[in-house]
This record gives structure tokens, C-alpha cells and sequence, in this order.
């Protein structure tokens, strides 16, 4: 067969437009058009904003209780020092899960709320009175575990804890802790508010460092190391081979273990459930796993690990001692939702993960 010169034009330039199509659906296969503004916008506006700055007032209030008991040490003013530390404490659970921004680069996270503390270190930074707690060495010295140390594990009577801290070098360095926290939370809050909120919104792309990927990425690193690893799986032994109860949240006022991973467990399905939220942008995918809705899977496994996890003593400490099988039951609970994120909700949003996941899981 022999072509004309037209027609090896024709034909050269539908072949060049097949492959152009081609390479054009290539290109945008892994896009949507979900509104991510829109879905960045609530998150900080009614999300973010309002959880810091309901973290930060609940630690202002901690404050003047300090300023209060350390002014005048006595029985009614402790209680209420007890009262607002816990209530800054609950404050921190929903805002935990946002290392993102101001958070990340002064590492907020890790000068709040490691634990188990070092009650012998703080105890000598006691005694010599000389410590820096800018220091990352310093990380498990300061925070809410160091605080629950203070107020709850200096004794076993609360008049010789209340003596013990009405000394000068003991209530300087509660003073200082409680500081410590204020200015951390102030410092990210006010970047939140004046400036950040709109570069963290305008940063709306697809791309590992936009805001919804990095933002989704360190709330399944959040729930994966700090609420199931942290809260449940390390006092439960599931990484060390044997149960190590000291390495619970909040040991010393231990009743309150529990009550803490369920405001955390909360925020967590919360913030998934939000109005134009995940849930929300994976019901916009349509996204299906084994013919079930994958949003409805999720929400079915939180709750069941929150139904197993509401079979445990509210002390978490003691539930570990005298039968932390039921620690691990709740562990393999939350462990099923890691994978429901971290393999999932990702890839049908087109999200890589960003860290190094050392668990074996």
C-alpha cells in the first residue's frame, strides 16, 4: 500500500495525539479534584485553632493555681492545682496529634508529654537547683508526667506532698515547669494566628510536603507511635516481651489513665469524622475495601477497640499488674485501625507515608 504525503500527515498526527492523550491520563491519574482548601480551611479554623486555644487558656488557668498554692500552700488551693493540671492535661490530648508547624520545629510534643519521667533527675535538678529545660536531654523531666510526679508521687499522703512542695526549691521548679508549658503553647498558637494558618492553608497541593499530606501523615504517626505504641502497647509489653505497668500514662495519678486515652481516642475518630474531613474525602473517592465502605470500617474498628479498651480498670498501672492481657487485646484492636490508615485511606488518597516505621508492623 503506498500513502500520499497528506495522508502520512494525517496519520502521523492522529498517532501523535493518541500518544499525547496517553501521556495525559498518565499524568493525572492520581489526581482528584476533592476541594483540599476547603477541607484545610475547617481543619484550622475549627480544628486546630480552637484546640490551642482551649489548651492554652486551660494552662493559664494552671498558672495562677500555681501562682495561688505557691502563694499560699494549703489544702484547698493543692486540690485546685490538682483539678486545673488535670484539666490542661485533657486539654492536650486532642491538640497532641498537630506536629505540624510551630509544634514541629520546637518539638512540642516531646518537651509536654514523655513518659515514663525521670523522677531521680528531677529530684537532683531539685537539689542543685541548675537546670535548662530547653535542653532535649531535658525532655523527660518537664511536662504533664513530671507535673503528675509532683502532685501526686512525691508521697504517699497528700499533706506531706503539699509540705514537700511549699519548700522553695521544690515550688521554683513547679513554677518553672508550669511556665515551661505556657510559653510552648503561647509560642505555636500565636503562629497559628498571625500568619501560619494562611500559609499552612494556601499550601494546598498533592505533593509529600503540602499541607493535607503532611498533615495526614502525622496524624496516623500520632495515633500509631503515642496513642496506640504509647498510651496502650509499650506498658502492655507488646515491645519489650513483658508487661512494664511504670510506663503508663500518668502513673502516679493513675486513675486518671484511662480517662486520658479516651479523650485522645476521641479526638482521634473525631477529627477524622469532621464535616469536610477524611471520612469526608474518602466518602468523595467512593473508596471500597473487601465490597465494605472504607469509612465505615474505620469508625467500626475504633469503636471496637474503644469497646475493648472500656473492658479495662480505669488505672491503667493496675490493670497491667494483674491482667494486661486485656491491655493487649485492646493493643490488637488499634492495631487494626493503623492499617486501615497507613494502607488504605492513603492510597486511595494518593498519600506516601513520610517516616521510618520500626515496629515490625
Amino acid at each position: 500500500m503506498h500513502f500520499t504525503r497528506l495522508s502520512f500527515l494525517i496519520c502521523l498526527t492522529l498517532l501523535l495525539s493518541i500518544v499525547a492523550c496517553k501521556e495525559d491520563d498518565s499524568t493525572t491519574s492520581n489526581a482528584d479534584s476533592f476541594d483540599r482548601v476547603a477541607m484545610l480551611t475547617n481543619w484550622a479554623n475549627n480544628i486546630i485553632i480552637p484546640g490551642y486555644t482551649n489548651y492554652t487558656q486551660k494552662l493559664a488557668d494552671l498558672n495562677t493555681a500555681t501562682t495561688t498554692f505557691t502563694t499560699a500552700p494549703n489544702e484547698n488551693n493543692f486540690d485546685e492545682l490538682r483539678n486545673k493540671w488535670l484539666e490542661a492535661y485533657k486539654a492536650w490530648q486532642p491538640v497532641s496529634m498537630f506536629e505540624i508547624g510551630k509544634a514541629e520545629t520546637i518539638s512540642l510534643r516531646n518537651y509536654t508529654n514523655i513518659y515514663p519521667t525521670d523522677t531521680q533527675q528531677i529530684l537532683d535538678n531539685i537539689t542543685e537547683g541548675t537546670y535548662n529545660l530547653e535542653l532535649p536531654s531535658n525532655y523527660d523531666v518537664q511536662g504533664f508526667p513530671a507535673l503528675d510526679y509532683l502532685l501526686y508521687g512525691l508521697a504517699q499522703d497528700k499533706n506531706e506532698i503539699i509540705t514537700q512542695l511549699a519548700q522553695p526549691a521544690y515550688a521554683q521548679y513547679l513554677t518553672d515547669l508550669v511556665a515551661r508549658l505556657n510559653e510552648l503553647s503561647n509560642e505555636v498558637l500565636n503562629d497559628w494566628t498571625n500568619g501560619y494558618k494562611e500559609v499552612y492553608i494556601n499550601n494546598q497541593g498533592s505533593s509529600a510536603s503540602a499541607s493535607v499530606d503532611k498533615t495526614v501523615n502525622d496524624f496516623i504517626f500520632y495515633y500509631e507511635k503515642f496513642l496506640r505504641a504509647g498510651k496502650i502497647g509499650i506498658p502492655a509489653g507488646v515491645f519489650s516481651g513483658s508487661p512494664m505497668s511504670q510506663h503508663v500514662e500518668a502513673p502516679y495519678s493513675a486513675q486518671y489513665s484511662a480517662e486520658l486515652f479516651h479523650i485522645a481516642l476521641d479526638a482521634v475518630q473525631d477529627f477524622f469524622n469532621d464535616e469536610e474531613s477524611l471520612s469526608a474525602y474518602l466518602d468523595y473517592l467512593n473508596t471500597i475495601k473487601d465490597g465494605a465502605d472504607l469509612t465505615m470500617l474505620i469508625n467500626g474498628q475504633i469503636d471496637l477497640a474503644r469497646q475493648t479498651a472500656n473492658e479495662m480498670t480505669p488505672d491503667y498501672q493496675a490493670q497491667v499488674d494483674y491482667d494486661y492481657v486485656k491491655m493487649l487485646q485492646t493493643y490488637d484492636e488499634l492495631q487494626k485501625v493503623v492499617v486501615l490508615f497507613k494502607v488504605d485511606m492513603v492510597q486511595a488518597m494518593s498519600i506516601s507515608i513520610d517516616y521510618v516505621d520500626a515496629d515490625g508492623d
